[in-house]
């Protein structure tokens, strides 16, 4: 399921056991090798240490009253997990993110993105442009498959004119209408076959 990043920020995180909420989510921990959220850092008054993190594998399901865990027991701190930790300790931020294409060129700034749940990927930044950039498209959907580098200052993307044409724009053209006329099918077919 695809859903919006910021939908996430400030949702409960609810008690399989007990029924109730046991933290709320406050941001996302983000591998910036990859861009997959391995953890969400969580807040609330039943915590008894501070950072809590709760990893991306211990949600049981997402829900319209909240984010589902077994129990408390799924909260752990950096130091638990090394991986973890060190993914924590980078202090990753996506949004706010300057974005830049091949020649250096500034394109704008991560205002937000998309992601898979069912596996914790980002999918998608949303993008805003400079003001002067943004009179006619005010944002703009970058890929993950657009992207080529992240560092500390900026995600470098491919330029407009290097991206590659979309996989959606080849099924396209192999499209056949079912209503059309059987001689425009078998013009299509035979074209196909060359």
């Amino acid at each position: 399921m695809l859903l919006a990043g910021s939908r996430l920020i400030g949702a409960p995180v609810m008690g399989l056991q007990t029924g109730s909420e046991l933290a709320r989510i406050t941001k996302p921990v983000i591998d910036p090798s990859n861009l997959k959220i391995v953890a969400y850092e969580v807040d609330g008054p039943l915590l008894d240490t501070r950072p809590s993190l709760l990893r991306v594998v211990d949600v049981r399901e997402f829900s319209d009253i909240g984010v589902i865990v077994d129990s408390s027991d799924e909260f752990v701190t950096p130091t638990d997990v090394i991986k973890l930790g060190e993914v924590y300790n980078l202090k990753f931020e996506l949004e706010g993110k300057t974005v830049v294409n091949e020649k250096h060129k500034k394109i704008g700034k991560v205002t937000g993105y998309t992601l898979d749940t069912s596996g914790f990927l980002v999918q998608q930044l949303t993008v805003r442009k400079p003001f002067f950039q943004s009179i006619n498209e005010p944002e703009l959907l970058v890929h993950r498959t657009q992207i080529t580098e992240i560092n500390d200052n900026e995600i470098i993307v491919h330029d407009q004119a290097t991206v590659p044409e979309p996989v959606t724009q080849s099924v396209r053209t192999a499209y056949v209408n079912p209503f059309r006329k059987n001689a425009q099918v078998e013009q299509i077919r035979s074209q196909d076959q060359k």
